[in-house]
């Protein structure tokens, strides 16, 4: 097919019908590990062979450009050697997997950007001496992908990035309890590429970055606003993810959308992967994040760290949120500002608390530095891997004048419309919420602008419901809220207990 007459939707089913080839032999949550690197080497076969074109025209015929290739791999984006190309590859009837796994690895060989991405699968892998998928059903999965071109000038990139996100959610909601890990839903990206606004030359970065959607989504942001134009400065991408097949999907979706990414492997709250040369970690103008929500990390993490990252109090080992909160703060540059969707106990929970309360302390720290510049709390059943609603945290280092002393207050919590699987928020929601924000707009229902001092009059509690109210909904602490509350009191009153033993044992009395 030529001139993108591929559109999104015979797109989507075209490669659905792909996955569903094999939906039998494997779980739903592995289906993204076969199927998308194959989507990929598609992309990557059709691309190099329009390049071989467009490079015959210039140097008189393909044979010349073989020779020229052979030599210098840099005349091509990537450079793959003819037993790794598509129409190769379409020919075996046999040995298939072992073949797919010998060019994937040879096209990681040739390219090093593609290593640990390309041949992050072994397509001809075992399981209690059974094939994972079998030769058949790989052979049928490559004769339904080799039905479409997705050259240069079949397909544009960003219809390609859609259907790679269909196929994304598409796992997703087959994946369950996983599916968190890997995708954020894609209007909920949408809405926080909104709100961070990118301009000509920011720098943007993810801490946990998943399967790539909040960059692209910035960069697609960008592309909107301004289109194609090469006079102003592009955006950098810098993202971390610690699960590799992930990883591996993050760097072929930003290789699609033809994004000047970095994407690094590794655990960012251990190891953060973006340093400066002296070794303090890199600064950026936005981040944008989807942490998994109240993870458990041991108080070591913040008490050994060597970033300097934690300074306004360590959170409870039952829940990270204000962890991850504060390593993203701690990577914004002075006139930096961040967006992140956390579980909304990060906004509520120990206020009214008598005594300490480690996450109130920390947003008490945030909200008198005049850093929270709006809450929105989002509706439920939006995400794959949980019901609970999630809040979008908007952490501003260089608030505008007018804004100083205030937070903005969104409660969208009923701004959606009924999907299935999940729930899900129609383009004019993004548009009203987002004209909410970027315009600093009190909406009758919705929105209310505070003060700091109000924030401090009820206890640093940010949840938009406590000064949005809407009918019939409900302030019972939420189960997972009251257990992460729990968790914090026992580990208080274990380090008491340890206390009180030393005291008693300075005193020569044994417990």
């Amino acid at each position: 097919m030529q001139g993108n007459e591929l559109d999104v939707k015979t797109l989507e089913n075209w490669l659905w019908e792909a996955a569903c080839k094999i939906r039998g032999p494997i779980d739903a949550p592995k289906y993204k590990d076969y199927i998308l690197p194959l989507v990929f080497l598609k992309r990557l076969s059709d691309v190099f062979d329009d390049e071989i074109n467009r490079l015959s025209q210039k140097y008189g015929s393909r044979e010349i450009v073989e020779q020229l290739l052979a030599q210098d791999h840099n005349l091509v984006r990537f450079y793959l050697p003819k037993k790794t190309r598509w129409e190769e590859i379409a020919k075996q009837t046999t040995n298939v997997g072992e073949y797919l796994t010998d060019a994937v690895r040879t096209i990681a060989r040739e390219n090093s950007k593609l290593q640990g991405v390309v041949d992050a699968v072994d397509f001809n892998a075992t399981a209690a001496g059974q094939r994972i998928i079998s030769d058949d059903r790989l052979k049928e999965l490559i004769d339904v992908l080799g039905r479409y071109r997705l050259g240069l000038d079949d397909v544009d990139a960003d219809i390609l990035g859609r259907a790679y996100e269909y196929l994304l959610r598409k796992f997703a909601e087959g994946s369950g309890q996983s599916a968190g890990e890997f995708y954020t839903p894609g209007e909920v990206a949408i809405l926080m590429s909104y709100i961070l606004n990118p301009e000509p030359g920011d720098e943007i970065y993810d801490p946990c970055c998943g399967s790539g959607g909040l960059l692209i989504k910035s960069h697609l942001r960008f592309k909107e606003k301004y289109g194609g134009d090469s006079s102003l400065e592009p955006l950098k991408f810098y993202g971390q993810e610690i699960l590799h097949s992930t990883f591996a999907i993050a760097k072929m979706n930003t290789f699609i959308h033809d994004m000047e990414a970095h994407i690094a492997l590794g655990d960012t709250m251990n190891r953060p992967a973006f340093l400066t040369p002296e070794g303090s970690l890199r600064k950026f103008d936005l981040v944008t994040a989807n942490p998994m929500w109240n993870q458990n990390f041991p108080p070591s993490t913040y008490e050994n760290d060597p970033y300097n990252r934690f300074i306004f109090g360590y959170p409870p080992s039952s829940s990270a949120d204000w962890g991850w909160i504060q390593h993203m703060f701690a990577s914004l540059n002075e006139k930096g500002k961040m967006a992140v969707v956390i579980d909304t106990g990060a906004v509520s929970r120990g206020s009214g608390n008598v005594g300490k309360n480690r996450e109130r302390d920390i947003r008490k720290e945030f909200v008198e530095g005049d850093f929270v510049e709006a809450v929105l709390l989002l509706p439920e059943n939006l995400f794959y891997n949980t019901t609970a609603p999630g809040v979008i945290i908007v952490i501003n280092k260089s608030k505008r004048d007018e804004r100083k002393g205030q937070i903005l207050l969104i409660n969208a919590s009923k701004l959606f419309k009924k999907g299935r699987p999940k729930n899900y928020f129609p383009d004019e929601n993004i548009k009203q919420i987002s004209d909410i924000y970027l315009n600093w707009i009190e909406e009758e229902g919705i929105s209310k602008i505070i003060t700091r001092e109000e924030a401090a009059r009820n206890d640093y509690n940010l949840s938009p419901s406590r000064y949005v109210a809407q009918n019939g909904e409900d302030d019972t602490l939420p189960l997972e809220d009251a257990i992460v509350q729990l968790k914090e009191a026992e580990e208080e009153r274990a380090k008491a207990d340890a206390q009180l033993k030393e005291i008693l044992k300075g005193l020569g009395v044994e417990l």
